[in-house]
């Protein structure tokens, strides 16, 4: 009775304008849900509009008020109205101290602003300020904002303060500025470079939150370089361990599963680590065998743990009772009613039959169902299937099948896409040269303007080369059924562009090349073909080039052919025609025909098309004509620089040194200076040179050595007028201009994964075929042309072997044109691989952000003193600390253990990921220095001064006993 009495009087608040807002905002959203349509929605929306200007602008708004003003112009902008009128107000409500008002103005900025907005400047002064607030709702309402607002400009502005509250005590901070330095390094990697060992120190926390937070930027480190965290496997798998064992809290359950989202996630971090390493995917074979067994099968949410656990046992070092567990888990999504989980098992049998081929066998009259399913997605996923498991025994049925739904479908870019993979599976199994010729038809004639253009030139190439090892036979059957098939097709309405080019240049090449067809016909068929097409400039000029190629080749068999009406014509239109290259075409045209047989065989032989063709780019053929001329008198050739007056630095300085006279402008930069005689030149390698010479700016200190060597020797006779820069001491400025660039010879270590072999663990044991379903037990009579295609499409199981004779090309000729999918992936494994980079500093962050790029004004100062004893010690005090904090269990050894929450208490069990806390010596601690003598010796000074800079420690702060002993 109570709970009806607490239900009326909210009502009763509702009609009169309750919770916490008035009357008319909610007859504002009554009247645009009950709107008819979006015109009287739109004159709702545009008369809420004009009221919200007039009344913004009042003086003296209650802020109860202004915060439902924003929350109405955030509704006005969510139906796609404009908004910016008030965008200031939701803004000034961000500095609002009430903790309500607050977060209500970030929610709108955060809605209404994007990175490069102009208002963004006013609000990093008020995230400052809230990141550094005593409220954690507060700071998480703040972190909230730098996620959305905070560009790659202003990260600098807040770094330090999120790098702060990752140490926080609330644990929602901590998740959210986890989450903000994840969005930092997504959107500038090289800020935060020196930051990323913070995502492993928080794999590690006591709040499951946090560490879940911290699994999705370390997704994104390992999918660019996982040799680096290699290591923290063992970490992943307990965590999934500990997660599938119900050892969270149940918040963390979703739909009876134990936080289903953090093992998809570690799953597929998981699949990266693992993939080519075998070491690495023996320690995750247990607990995937376990989510398999285990997994939920009556939720869509176990459905997607299960389809991952399948993903990754497909992309680690292959199991042989794995591949197993996931086969079975494969069969479950096939056998069920719903069309997202066949796509899903479709996927999943794809990535698996990769390992073991055998698989499709036992899903045969599945993937046929799916084949012809009405879902369009589900047949495209497939199509895909197919495409994978296509062998030399059922590339006709799969290439076939491919074509059909090629010309039923509408859509260019899948179009596009099926065509290149027929292409491709053409090239590599087809059965004989007449398919091949007959499959290239039909995809050109339905896709001829979507296949790319070196699929055309391939075509072209293939016939001309031919298929067979020095057999002339083949090749000319290749070729005379090529020319059959065409002379067919060209009568079709409608070509494509790119079909017709392959159309003419074959007839013009084979046309009459066995004596089957004569020169009239095949002149005639082009002539037609010319004029079918004559708005297509490029068609007329392959057909004119064909006609050509016919009538020297006939000629130059002694044969004289009768030039068609039609094609005199022809001839005729297109020398009067406005492109210049078929005027061009008919006028070669004209003047092969009036050549002799000898001069046309030698301008075009036949079957001369793959020929290399060798150019003298330097034209050496002219030289003696060029020789002869110069004797004569010919005035040399003058380059391009030359002539337009752009000198080299060598001609230049003949030019002051012979020619002073000469009037121009100088286009090179300055000189360096000439060096300066040092008072001990031993301690100096390089002098500084007091001339100029041209020196690039973003290559400097390497051109610098380049300048150094052009410059004259110093007695040369020279009239200019130098600085003189004697005993003036560089104090600032650019260094290194006299010192040589420092190298260092840094190894580089590359871990190479090794391969993924197979070794018999890729085959499916008997147990998997007997546990996978039956379609003869389910049906009582199965269709026999399904069983029929079942048959053509996986019968006869064998590896998927390459036509020898498809790729292979005459010996004379050049190269294959066809680029094996295999051979490049296996150049691509063996490349190295390039060095990884350094993501991780596993020291402590220098909050500072200090560089190594900083210029001190006393490094000439430094280099005059030899190397005292205080940096070596200082070096190796620096190496030893930097082991120390390499190693990645000191990482945790400072982070305290709870006990008060039951997530504390679960993980400190035996497989606990969190590190035993273990006693750390002290970052800050130094090795005792000797007391350095006192005295205003200048060299002493210095060694001390440049001994605490190498240290990298502040005197006055972090350790004053040191500064007092060397500095008194």
């Amino acid at each position: 009775m109570e709970q009806l009495k607490t239900i009326g009087r909210e009502l009763a608040m509702g009609s009169q304008g309750g919770f916490g807002q008035s009357k008319e905002f909610l007859d504002l959203v009554k009247s645009i849900g009950e709107a008819r349509s979006r015109a009287e929605e739109d004159r709702i929306v545009l008369h809420e509009i004009e009221t919200l200007k007039r009344r913004i602008i009042e003086p003296d708004i209650p802020k109860r008020k202004m915060k439902e003003f924003i929350i109405r112009l955030v509704y006005v902008e969510m139906l796609g109205h404009d908004a910016s009128f008030g965008y200031i107000h939701a803004v000034k409500m961000t500095h609002d101290d009430n903790i309500l008002l607050k977060r209500t103005g970030y929610l709108a900025v955060t809605l209404f602003l994007n990175q490069d907005h102009d208002l963004i400047i006013l609000i990093v002064n008020t995230i400052q300020k809230d990141l550094k607030s005593d409220n954690y709702l507060v700071v998480c309402a703040a972190l909230n904002a730098v996620c959305r607002l905070i560009n790659e400009e202003t990260i600098p502005a807040v770094l330090p303060q999120v790098v702060q509250l990752l140490n926080h005590p609330k644990e929602p901070v901590k998740k959210k500025a986890v989450m903000a330095l994840h969005r930092f390094y997504q959107q500038s990697p090289s800020s935060v470079s020196h930051l990323v060992s913070n995502f492993r120190k928080k794999l590690s926390d006591n709040d499951p939150s946090v560490m879940g937070a911290s699994l999705c930027p370390l997704f994104d480190l390992i999918t660019i370089d996982a040799n680096s965290y290699k290591d923290l496997v063992g970490s992943f798998v307990s965590i999934l361990k500990q997660v599938a064992e119900r050892r969270l809290p149940k918040s963390y359950d979703y739909h009876q599963m134990p936080a289903p989202f953090i093992q998809i996630r570690l799953l597929k971090i998981l699949a990266l680590l693992g993939n080519g390493d075998k070491h690495a995917s023996g320690q995750m074979y247990t607990v995937l065998g376990d989510l398999i067994r285990k997994s939920d099968a009556s939720s869509n949410i176990g459905n997607a743990v299960l389809y991952e656990c399948v993903c990754c046992a497909s992309a680690i070092h292959p199991n042989a009772k794995l591949l197993e567990a996931a086969a079975d888990a494969i069969s479950k999504f096939l056998k069920s009613d719903s069309h997202n989980l066949k796509y899903m098992g479709i996927d999943a049998l794809g990535r698996l039959i990769k390992l073991s081929p055998e698989v499709a066998e036992q899903h045969q009259l599945a993937v046929i169902d799916c084949l012809e399913d009405p879902d369009d997605s589900l047949k495209r996923k497939t199509f895909e299937l197919l495409y994978k498991m296509t062998k030399s025994s059922n590339v006709e049925v799969i290439v076939d099948r491919m074509i059909d739904y090629m010309i039923s479908i509408n859509d260019n870019h899948y179009k596009t896409e099926i065509a290149s993979r027929c292409v491709e599976l053409a090239e590599q199994f087809a059965p004989s040269n007449q398919w091949f010729i007959k499959t290239m038809n039909k995809v050109f004639e339905h896709a001829g303007d979507l296949v790319n253009t070196k699929v055309v030139h391939n075509l072209m190439r293939l016939i001309a080369e031919g298929f067979g090892e020095d057999d002339d036979t083949a090749d000319g059957q290749l070729r005379l059924s090529a020319v059959e098939s065409y002379l067919r097709i060209i009568g079709e309405p409608k070509l494509p562009s790119t079909f017709l080019q392959v159309i003419c240049w074959v007839l013009g090449e084979y046309g009459t090349a066995y004596g089957k067809y004569s020169a009239s016909y095949i002149t005639g068929k082009l002539c037609d073909l010319a004029e079918a097409y004559s708005t297509d400039d490029t068609v007329k000029g392959y057909a004119l080039t064909a006609l050509m190629k016919i009538y020297a080749f006939e000629k130059a068999a002694g044969r004289n052919v009768d030039m068609l009406p039609e094609c005199q014509s022809l001839i005729e239109e297109l020398s009067a025609s406005h492109s210049t290259d078929l005027q061009q075409r008919a006028y070669e045209l004209q003047a092969v025909a009036g050549l002799d047989s000898q001069a046309v065989e030698s301008i075009l032989p036949f079957d001369a098309s793959c020929e290399d063709i060798e150019v003298d780019k330097c034209l050496s053929f002219l030289d003696g004509y060029v020789q002869q001329s110069l004797e004569n008198g010919a005035q040399p050739y003058i380059s391009e620089n030359q002539n337009s007056g752009i000198l080299s630095i060598s001609n230049f300085r003949s030019q002051t040194h012979h020619e002073p006279s000469t009037h121009g402008l100088r286009f090179e930069a300055y000189e360096l200076p000439k060096p300066v005689e040092q008072p001990k030149p031993t301690l100096v390698s390089h002098s500084p040179s007091t001339e100029l010479v041209s020196v690039p700016e973003p290559s400097y200190t390497r051109e610098i050595q380049q300048a150094v060597s052009l410059r004259p020797s110093a007695d040369a006779g020279s009239n200019e007028i130098k600085l003189r820069l004697d005993g003036v001491q560089k104090k600032w400025g650019r260094p290194n201009y006299s010192s040589q660039p420092s190298t260092s010879n840094s190894s580089s270590q590359n871990v190479t994964n090794g391969a993924s072999q197979h070794d018999g663990a890729g085959t499916v044991s008997s147990k998997s075929r007997d546990s996978s379903y039956n379609y003869k037990k389910q049906q009582v009579e199965v269709d026999p042309e399904k069983q029929k295609l079942a048959a053509s499409l996986f019968g006869g199981v064998s590896k998927a072997e390459k036509r020898p004779s498809s790729t292979s090309h005459k010996s004379t000729k050049a190269s294959s044109h066809v680029e094996k999918s295999q051979e490049a992936k296996s150049v691509a494994e063996t490349a190295p691989p390039p060095p990884p980079p350094d993501l991780l500093d596993l020291g402590e962050p220098d909050n500072m952000g200090s560089s190594s790029s900083v210029i001190d004004p006393f490094t000439q100062l430094e280099g005059l003193l030899e190397p005292g004893p205080g940096a070596s010690s200082a070096n190796n005090s620096s190496s030893v600390g930097s082991t120390k904090e390499s190693d990645l269990l000191s990482l945790y050894g400072d982070i305290p253990m709870s006990t008060q929450s039951e997530f504390a208490d679960n993980l400190s069990k035996d497989d606990n990921l969190i590190f035993e806390s273990s006693n750390v010596a002290d970052k800050n601690g130094h090795t005792q220095q000797s007391q350095g003598s006192k005295g205003p010796n200048l060299k002493v000074a210095l060694q001390k001064d440049a001994l605490v800079r190498q240290m990298g420690v502040t005197p006055t702060t972090q350790n004053p006993n040191l500064f007092k002993d060397l500095f008194g």
